[in-house]
């Protein structure tokens, strides 16, 4: 038996739950919810892209609201299938995200008259590294499909819009000295002693809060891990602490990085970037996404750390994360989402894009 995306979401969310959906091994889902999609649906244009599926309406309508969520899971825990007690629903991939898809699916079917049109994507590898992500990939195949004038992505929020995101820059602080026998310490340059001061300056650093569209951002300068050292009898000559950046999104990702190098100006240290990925803008004030969060009764945060909504900032797309379940939960083996935020999020969406 197939997905029913007529019935009620909380069952729609255990079904989709039910089907083993770790990263590069989405084909079977993807082709359930393709064919769910093309039975159960009328006035969609139906495509598959790889092991991710896109449903668009073309109504004329005057505004296109995007749900984007990605059907993958990081690997089970031993939390398959999933399991119902006492109003919460047990399972690995029930609060990231396949509630949230749950949501979109249901609500594709079953909003008759829509007051936007509606583009759907559900795409997958977004669990694992940036390149193989699939919204990446239909950006660069099919870049029609994912132009919209607000975007929700369906990630875990607790019921909050979550507006845009934080960026993220690694970089690794090295230190440079002399190797030595310890016996003989001042024959040698203690690389590791260097990264003190380094370690002080981020003890010492006050982070930024930034209002942007009345969403509160904190920034966090942070060191994430240390490397060093040769024997147990020998002074060091390297070391090295990697610091993460989270920032908010009136930063660039070489604004962060010249902060980052602010920080640590003076010391004799070479710092080298790692990694970095932009924030995305909440962009609240755009017709489309006051309408959203009307309809949420303005219960809306910032969104502390990175997710795909910064694809969609980046194509001048405002984005919000919403949907049902706690991110505090995502990747557990005792994963678990709430059915009373499936059934609240189902609600206020379709409220939403009924106009």
């Amino acid at each position: 038996m197939g997905l029913d995306l007529h019935g009620d979401p909380i069952a729609l969310t255990a079904a989709l739950v039910d089907i083993p959906s770790e990263s590069r091994h989405e084909q079977r889902i993807a082709a359930e919810i393709e064919a769910a999609l093309r039975d159960q649906t009328s006035g969609f244009e139906i495509v598959r892209n790889g092991d991710a599926v896109l449903a668009r309406t073309n109504l004329g309508r005057p505004t296109r609201v995007l749900l984007a969520g990605h059907i993958d899971t990081v690997p089970a825990a031993d939390n398959l299938p999933s399991r119902l007690a006492d109003g919460v629903l047990h399972g690995c991939g029930t609060s990231d995200m396949k509630s949230g898809d749950a949501v979109f699916l249901h609500l594709a079917a079953t909003v008759a008259e829509p007051a936007h049109d509606i583009t759907l994507v559900m795409y997958d590898c977004e669990e694992i590294e940036a390149a193989a992500n699939g919204l990446g990939r239909i950006e660069r195949e099919l870049p029609d499909w994912l132009r919209a004038d607000v975007a929700i992505l369906g990630e875990p929020s607790g019921g909050f819009i979550e507006a845009g995101c934080q960026g993220t820059i690694r970089v690794v602080v090295s230190a440079a000295g002399t190797r030595a026998h310890s016996a003989r310490s001042w024959l040698g340059d203690n690389a590791i002693h260097k990264l003190g001061e380094v370690l002080a300056r981020l003890k010492a650093y006050r982070a930024r809060n930034v209002d942007i569209d009345g969403c509160t951002y904190r920034e966090g300068l942070s060191a994430v891990r240390i490397d060093g050292g040769v024997a147990g009898n020998v002074i060091p000559d390297a070391a090295s602490v990697t610091v993460n950046f989270r920032f908010a999104p009136d930063r660039t990702v070489d604004a962060a990085l010249a902060h980052v190098r602010e920080v640590f100006d003076g010391l004799d240290v070479h710092i080298e970037q790692t990694d970095g990925a932009a924030g995305a803008l909440p962009g609240l004030t755009e017709p489309a996404a006051a309408a959203l969060v009307d309809a949420a009764g303005g219960q809306v945060r910032a969104k502390y750390g990175w997710t795909d909504v910064a694809r969609f900032s980046a194509l001048g797309i405002p984005a919000v994360n919403y949907g049902p379940g706690d991110p505090n939960l995502a990747h557990r083996a005792d994963e678990h989402v709430d059915t009373a935020q499936i059934t609240a999020a189902t609600d206020m969406l379709r409220r939403y894009l009924s106009g």
